[in-house]
């Protein structure tokens, strides 16, 4: 692959969404997508414009016209990439939607899965699974994959959205992910995976320094939503282009690099389910409120799970040169100290009842 394909749509997507963020910043304001704090919200800054998730839209947009204007017309990579931005066009719709008028959990659902749905029709779908023992690998119903693969992608954008609490978290926490995701895809030689992957990174970091504490403007779910769609697509790359090099572990890798938000989601669900709330209830015991609890400050709290989520994105991509049991008891160790982890920032701990919540805020 020739490096500029990798690098030209990054420095545009870069460009492209740190000069529309202000543009955006404003037109937030002007239609009332700002943020209102509630007793579950950290923030306490009224009028906070939303829609930040527009900017960084934009700039992956432009980003990938680049590189497409330098692809044969008949390329299958272009149908990807349009999936690509037709199911994030969706999420789009949806967040922009939320950020105005504040959806509940069944709507934005809908909108997931038509996007998965679209991404689907575009290629991502998972077709085969390799068993990690003896490393054989068998084809799956086509209906099987699809439910899979639109399992996964709605999962990883929620992930995504409910890790979106502090200043600066879901963006940088994004930006760490798709470099990683971008490195394992390149060892997998998915180009789909490495252009998506870059140029997602590319989007992030041009945003980030409006959002970084104390933020400017927030991604809002106009951008959580269309970020965990977009990481949820590059890591699928990744994992099938993990057979290619015939990596054992090539099902777990993706979701390493994923650990932060996934952890965090599915500790929020088993957290609810023992406190006997809904799924979609709101508490105050996410990852972010333990840490911003411990650390006193936004910043510090973000630079925490910054380093957390760099730790395990370094493990990702040393199990990408792991094989055999090696890579099982690596995993396992790493289970153990995630475990130990986990206990330390008290996130096992009982969820705490909130009433009069929003349905779907997390």
């Amino acid at each position: 692959m020739d490096p500029w394909q990798l690098i030209i749509p990054f420095i545009v997507a870069c460009a492209v969404s740190a000069m529309s963020t202000p543009v955006v910043s404003m037109m937030a304001r002007q239609i009332g997508a700002v943020d209102r704090p509630n007793d579950r919200k950290v923030s306490r800054r009224d009028n906070m414009p939303l829609l930040g998730g527009l900017a960084v839209a934009m700039g992956c947009t432009v980003g990938l016209a680049v590189v497409v204007i330098g692809l044969d017309d008949s390329s299958t990579m272009i149908r990807q990439l349009e999936g690509f931005l037709l199911g994030g066009l969706v999420l789009l719709a949806c967040g922009m939607l939320d950020d105005r008028w504040s959806l509940s959990a069944f709507p934005k659902f809908v909108f997931q899965i038509v996007a998965a749905g679209i991404a689907i029709q575009h290629g991502f779908v998972i077709e085969f699974f390799r068993e990690p023992f003896t490393g054989a690998t068998f084809d799956l119903p086509y209906w099987f994959g699809v439910l899979l693969t639109m399992f996964w992608i709605v999962a990883v954008s929620n992930a995504m959205n409910l890790i979106d609490g502090l200043d600066g978290l879901s963006a940088g926490v994004g930006a760490i992910i798709a470099v990683t995701l971008t490195i394992i895809c390149a060892q997998a030689e998915q180009q789909v995976g490495v252009i998506l992957g870059a140029t997602l990174a590319g989007a992030l970091l041009g945003f980030l320094p409006f959002n970084f504490p104390p933020a400017k403007i927030f991604l809002g779910d106009t951008g959580a939503l269309f970020l965990g769609y977009s990481l949820a697509l590059v890591a699928l790359e990744g994992y099938l282009g993990g057979y290619k090099k015939a990596s054992l572990m090539a099902f777990l890798v993706p979701m390493l690099a994923l650990a932060v938000p996934l952890l965090d989601t599915a500790l929020s669900i088993v957290r609810r389910a023992r406190a006997g709330q809904r799924i979609f209830s709101a508490d105050r015991q996410h990852m972010h409120h333990r840490l911003l609890e411990s650390e006193g400050s936004d910043r510090a709290a973000v630079l925490a799970l910054y380093f957390l989520t760099g730790c395990f994105c370094v493990i990702a991509v040393s199990f990408t040169k792991l094989e055999g049991y090696a890579a099982l008891l690596f995993l396992a160790a790493v289970a153990l100290l995630t475990a130990r982890l986990m206990r330390n920032l008290g996130v096992y701990r009982p969820g705490q009842r909130l009433p009069n919540l929003p349905e779907g805020d997390s």
